[in-house]
């Protein structure tokens, strides 16, 4: 697959629109390589630790926070009709099914997002890519499907333990400020929380993942204007991805739960 540059002089919204249907014709390659069965299992894992251990800390800090502040608005709300019973509950249709993935995906495309515009941004420019063509190395088998699968594998990894944390935030909250235990606040939860639930975060973060990993990517592989152009293909990634978690997560939670009972 080779990747034409994009024309600099072009107005920004043309350049976007052209990069973005490159993404699309970009993750479509990824999927046929998927297929085929072949990647580089090497590049693989260090992606995964990239991806998960190295993010580990900014995503658990990120949901025990946003855990402790959902609670705390929530249970100020709820106190005044009477239902602060009902917190677990109300934490596990926003916070579970919502955002904590969007959290977990946000700050992950953020981290290692912006490292795979930079890193393949900075190849571009210095022409390495032009070298693995050379050497007769697609730098979809190389670069791109190694990163994709390890954001696809490791962000429902990060996602289901920053939700574990962030319930542990929303619990302690519950308990020290509003004297609600942990007990009634997880058989609230589980009344409201479904297995299904579950599943459907885990899909989510797979999407998510795969998501940011082609963005990042395909910014990265259509970079130009040297380093400063690697700047500006890092930032308008993360900034992409971010933009099409929100939408894609209100695509995917209206096709799930609209016209279900909650």
């Amino acid at each position: 697959m080779t990747f034409p540059p994009i024309t600099p002089d072009r107005p920004s919204n043309l350049r976007w629109l052209q990069r973005f249907t490159m993404a699309i014709f970009l993750g479509g390659q990824v999927v046929v390589r998927l297929f085929r069965g072949k990647f580089y299992r090497q590049q693989l894992v260090e992606h995964m630790v990239m991806v998960g251990p190295a993010s580990l800390n900014s995503v658990l800090l990120t949901n025990f926070f946003a855990g402790m502040i959902f609670t705390v608005q929530t249970a100020r709300s709820l106190s005044d009709f009477g239902a602060v019973n009902a917190v677990g509950g109300a934490f596990g249709i926003a916070f579970c099914r919502e955002l904590a993935p969007i959290l977990t995906a946000c700050v992950i495309a953020g981290q290692a997002g912006s490292a795979f515009a930079a890193e393949i941004g900075s190849m571009r420019v210095s022409e390495q890519i032009d070298a693995l063509q050379m050497l007769k190395t697609d730098p979809v088998d190389y670069l791109v499907l190694p990163r994709v699968l390890a954001c696809g594998v490791m962000v429902p990894v990060m996602t289901v333990l920053g939700l574990a944390i962030g319930m542990v935030g929303g619990i302690a909250t519950a308990d020290f400020f509003y004297h609600l235990s942990p007990a009634e606040f997880l058989s609230s939860l589980r009344q409201f929380l479904e297995l299904k639930d579950l599943f459907s975060v885990v899909l989510k973060s797979m999407i998510f993942g795969a998501l940011l990993a082609v963005i990042g990517c395909n910014w990265g592989l259509t970079t130009t204007g040297g380093v400063r152009g690697v700047g500006r293909s890092t930032t308008a990634a993360v900034v992409t991805a971010w933009v099409l978690i929100f939408m894609i997560n209100f695509v995917i939670s209206l096709l799930l739960y609209q016209g279900l009972d909650l």
